[in-house]
């Protein structure tokens, strides 16, 4: 199985688990979770965050397991801070908020999604090691996630933009599945900003939205079996997914729609808190239009008590207990009245409420840009713009600290020179060379443990500090990396290869002589023919012959 199989099957699964029966589900969680354990057995960082972003998912939208999510996600946030791995650390944020809102704590959730989206108004470069369509994909996924968060926290305008932001990539690089899922996720936000316009008046507004929300789901023809969706064969999605069904409802209320509600909504298809919502409002309305008054009041009676104890959907609840409340109206025509003047002044102080917590997360996002302007600027001073790694200021700084560490003992200190860079610059672009380079920090990074520092010394030297690391430990280790750069395809690496000298820390010794012996150590690799590792202690250290003297001409008489 390749790398990029395990990948597409795990996107299969995430499908496939969102729209299955209890027993599916266990059976799609049970093999995603092999595929992850499979996917840390090779060690591909990216793989890794995607098989835990995938077994995530799974969790979250499977009921009783979502707090078997919680360490998952922080393994996800963990992994892709150490491997800068942006666009996953977003969604893990994204992700945190979804499984916020289920434990009722909007202003958690509103922080996750503020954080995300702070990660991704950077200037994100693609990943090159993904490949620009992988990339845009996970990208794409990140907003949505993000964008449902917001949505059902009722920030609609903000979701809205978000998810234009995701349609603009989806549209490039998205499969089946993330173009299905895009439209549905944007079909169910615009029915939910419908149903708020619709509680301060604006019923022209929200007309317009249920139109929209319509037009996509006729739009969706076909795209959930591409996605493989579960369907049933000969039907239209419009008259088989709930939120599309909903959808047209919404858009024109009336009797023909009340068979196709009525048998998306049975309590087998074990719906989300969501989608119950949106389908009751819409098979209320439907019964109503029909003059089916029993009905309408069973239909909207049975979900409000069925969800009284949910708290993952706010803004939904608040239009369904309106939608109840004025199905409940009692009395003489001027007590009618009144209630619904003193609803519509209840109303308007929530659309305030809402315009409060929209201005808030944008004063949230403006903190969070500030703070990681200045965190920036810390960074810039003590990393290298290009690879991202700490610089020759920062190597320094670690060295002397760890030789004040007891604990760091032993410390092998290891000089990474390219075999070939001179080559890539000179015979093809610096733009090329500068490639190479991120490509091996990355590769270097990737293969080595959290613990050591990576940094980049100048030119296309590297050095790498391990601590508490044998010389033979060591030796070991750094072979592994040497083997993954020559294994890298010829499109990342340009044939070049690397060339490192490994020495262990000795007592009294001071960190410009370690670095002196390791480069020492280095210049053995080269003369063996570069593309390995020599390790040298201190005793077979001086049987490293001297470079030649440089020769200086004499001045000129």
């Amino acid at each position: 199985m390749s790398d990029a199989w395990v990948v597409g099957r795990a996107r299969e699964l995430q499908v496939v688990g969102q729209h299955s029966d209890p027993r599916g589900r266990e059976s799609t969680l049970r093999e995603a979770d092999e595929l992850l354990t499979e996917a840390r057995r090779r060690g591909n960082p990216r793989m890794i965050g995607q098989l835990l972003c995938c077994c995530v998912t799974l969790r979250l939208c499977t009921p009783g397991l979502a707090e078997q999510a919680v360490p998952l996600l922080d393994e996800l946030l963990t992994h892709a801070r150490r491997h800068r791995l942006d666009v996953l650390r977003a969604d893990a944020h994204a992700l945190r908020g979804r499984l916020a809102l289920m434990d009722g704590n909007e202003e958690n959730a509103l922080n996750q999604a503020a954080e995300a989206l702070v990660i991704l108004d950077d200037d994100l470069v693609p990943d090159a090691m993904l490949g620009r369509r992988s990339w845009e994909r996970l990208l794409a996924t990140a907003l949505i996630d993000i964008g449902r968060v917001l949505t059902q926290l009722g920030v609609y305008d903000i979701a809205d933009e978000v998810m234009a932001r995701a349609h603009h990539r989806i549209r490039e690089s998205g499969g089946p599945y993330e173009i299905a899922t895009h439209l549905i996720n944007r079909c169910r936000m615009l029915l939910g900003w419908g149903l708020r316009l619709e509680r301060i008046g604006k019923q022209d507004d929200a007309h317009a939205r249920f139109n929209t929300a319509a037009q996509i789901a006729l739009s969706m023809d076909g795209r959930s079996q591409e996605a493989l969706f579960p369907r049933i064969p000969g039907m239209k999605d419009a008259e088989q997914l709930p939120v599309l069904v909903a959808a047209c409802a919404l858009a024109q209320p009336g009797p023909a729609h009340i068979t196709r509600l009525e048998e998306v909504s049975v309590p087998e298809q074990e719906l989300p808190v969501r989608e119950r919502i949106i389908v009751a409002i819409a098979l209320f309305r439907c019964h109503r239009a029909a003059g089916h008054r029993d009905e309408a009041n069973e239909a909207l009676s049975a979900i409000k008590e069925e969800t009284a104890g949910d708290v993952s959907e706010p803004s939904l609840r608040i239009s369904l207990v309106r939608e109840y409340a004025q199905q409940a109206e009692l009395g003489p025509e001027s007590a009618s009245a009144a209630l619904r003047d003193y609803a519509q002044e209840l109303e308007s102080e929530l659309w305030t409420m809402r315009a409060s917590r929209s201005a808030t997360l944008m004063a949230r996002l403006d903190r969070q840009r500030l703070n990681r302007q200045h965190h920036a600027i810390t960074r810039q001073a003590m990393h290298d713009p290009l690879t991202g790694l700490p610089n020759r200021r920062a190597l320094d700084a670690k060295l002397e600290s760890l030789l004040r560490e007891p604990a760091s003992q032993p410390l092998s200190v290891a000089l990474v020179d390219l075999d070939g860079f001179k080559e890539v610059n000179d015979q093809r672009s610096h733009a090329e060379g500068d490639e190479v380079l991120r490509v091996v920090a990355r590769t270097l990074s990737d293969t080595l443990r959290s613990d050591d520092l990576v940094s980049r010394y100048g030119g296309d030297e590297f050095v790498v500090l391990l601590p508490g690391v044998s010389l033979e430990a060591a030796e070991n280790a750094l072979e592994r990396t040497v083997h993954a750069v020559a294994g890298l395809p010829g499109s990342l690496s340009r044939g070049v290869t690397l060339s490192i000298g490994v020495v262990a820390m000795q007592p009294r010794e001071d960190g410009n002589e370690v670095l002196a012996r390791a480069d020492m150590a280095m210049y053995r690799a080269k003369r063996r023919g570069g593309n390995q590792v020599a390790a040298v202690s201190v005793d077979s250290a001086q049987e490293i012959p001297p470079d030649p003297p440089i020769w200086i001409p004499p001045e000129a008489t």
